[in-house]
């Protein structure tokens, strides 16, 4: 018999499936050229599940569910609620350009969109690995199905195809770590993994071996180096609706499993661990940033842009266990779990940019599609520019406070190798400043390709502006947000 808490603890993902498939049944009576009507349904949709889950945080309570399997805490209900604000303003964003593009034909982006969410919310939540790896699957599934949405587009087709290959072996090599880590300990769930670990009497060779594959997995779903063959290509080949679907809210899940399998599950393991992220930052932050300054394709730069920034990500991961202490471990995850939420709220202004310029027959994916776009238009070339600073870590912006929090947390332990490590990001973060401020450059100094004028409908305008603005805002003002962050985290890891 299943207890009321159960219930309670998923009440989210719930309404998320329901509204999923009431979404994909009110579709098919819509006539609308731009499913006005599906469009309006989803973006309720979200907005409700986003409050729910933002009302749950608010609690501040920790609820775990069908024995154990799903967890309801404030850094998955946190994590969850940004999630769904992510994909409402991707859907603002994207469905201009998509009904310009023959993609609104049937309600196939919202309803999928929908699912992704899903799986996305079941990741964050998960506490047992059938879980996580069920939520993972529904992600990327709908993730193929998104990439190859345009189905007359040779390119997207191909994108897709190479997404599915890719994402396959990403897969495989998770769920094999995770057979491993099953193997060794005798159970899926999470809370139990630990404490099997913890105790001391297994074979260390074989743990490590099972947390090897699990941080290929993660490094795949993070497009961390060696592992981001396939970011560029899909940024590039995807429509650029779906490039903001894959490169935004995805990354927020994607560190919830990493806190969920790496530091709940086996945090003392983490001398392995931290060691195997390490070497996948150094290669993010140098691979990232060196390869992205000879990007003339804007969607393909910021491809290199996020492997360079999941390496500030995965710096904040691998600084909290120094020398077997955690102390530390606190305001490490919790600066890893802000400058993820940075870099979802700036990319998402940047995309909506390129989005907005894009029209029927002209994609606006190079960098020189941008030139002279402050005599054209001040205020999308502001958003832009402001982007760009962000990513850069340029202060007063909200970039350089996370750039800032994640490398105050290496310095603070004391180690040589983390100091200089420290160097290393700031080095690297001065060389990626080129390609930022080149796109600043073409916009405020180049002239203008066309004197067209450029219209968006007001939903748009208005997100993209509150967009902009918040990137602005959170800079002058971090406080409240880092503060929530690490109040998440220390809630997380009391548990």
């Amino acid at each position: 018999m299943i207890d009321k808490l159960s219930w309670i603890s998923v009440y989210p993902e719930i309404v998320l499936l329901i509204m999923a498939c009431v979404i994909a049944l009110v579709d098919l009576a819509v006539t609308s050229a731009r499913r006005t009507a599906t469009y309006v349904l989803t973006l309720l949709a979200l907005g409700v599940v986003a409050l729910l889950e933002g009302l749950y945080a608010s609690g501040g309570n920790t609820l775990y569910g069908f024995g154990n399997m799903v967890v309801s805490d404030p850094m998955g209900n946190w994590l969850a609620c940004f999630v769904s604000v992510a994909m409402m303003a991707t859907l603002v964003y994207g469905r201009p350009y998509g009904a310009d593009r023959g993609m609104m034909r049937g309600g196939e982006l919202f309803t999928l969109s929908m699912f992704s969410v899903l799986g996305m919310s079941i990741m964050i939540s998960g506490n047992n690995f059938l879980v996580i790896y069920l939520g993972l699957e529904l992600l990327t599934l709908t993730s193929y199905a998104l990439v190859a949405l345009r189905r007359d587009h040779v390119v997207a087709t191909e994108a897709a195809i190479k997404y599915f290959v890719l994402g396959a072996l990403a897969s495989g090599f998770l769920l094999y770590g995770l057979s491993m880590i099953y193997g060794a300990t005798g159970s899926l769930d999470i809370s139990e993994v630990f404490k099997a670990v913890n105790s001391g009497h297994l074979k260390h060779q074989v743990l490590v071996f099972g947390v090897v594959f699990i941080v290929t997995g993660l490094g795949f779903k993070l497009g961390a180096v060696p592992f981001h063959m396939w970011v560029p290509d899909i940024y590039e080949g995807a429509p650029t609706v779906v490039s903001l679907i894959i490169a935004g809210a995805p990354k927020l899940s994607a560190f919830a499993i990493c806190i969920r399998l790496l530091v709940e599950g086996l945090l003392p393991l983490a001398v392995d661990w931290q060691q195997m992220l390490a070497i996948l930052a150094i290669g993010s932050l140098l691979i990232g940033n060196v390869v992205a300054i000879s990007q003339t394709n804007f969607k393909r730069m910021l491809g290199y842009s996020t492997i360079s920034q999941m390496g500030f990500v995965l710096l904040g991961l691998m600084s909290g266990v120094v020398n077997g202490n955690t102390l530390s471990a606190a305001n490490a995850y919790s600066s890893a779990m802000f400058y993820a939420l940075t870099y979802v709220l700036t990319t998402l202004s940047a995309f909506g940019i390129i989005l907005l310029l894009a029209r029927e027959g002209f994609e606006s994916e190079e960098i020189s599609d941008l030139a002279g776009l402050n005599q054209v238009s001040p205020l999308y070339a502001g958003v832009m520019a402001v982007s760009m600073f962000s990513f850069a870590g340029i202060p007063p912006l909200m970039g350089f406070y996370a750039k800032l929090s994640v490398l105050q947390a290496l310095i603070s332990s004391g180690l040589p190798s983390y100091i200089a490590l420290a160097v290393f990001a700031v080095i690297m973060s001065l060389i990626g400043a080129f390609f930022y401020l080149r796109v600043i450059k073409v916009m405020y100094f180049d002239p203008p390709i066309t004197a067209a004028t450029i219209s968006a409908p007001v939903d748009v305008r208005v997100v993209l502006s509150l967009n902009g603005a918040l990137v602005l805002i959170l800079g002058v003002l971090p406080g409240g947000l880092m503060t929530l962050c690490a109040q998440a985290i220390v809630a997380t890891l009391g548990t």
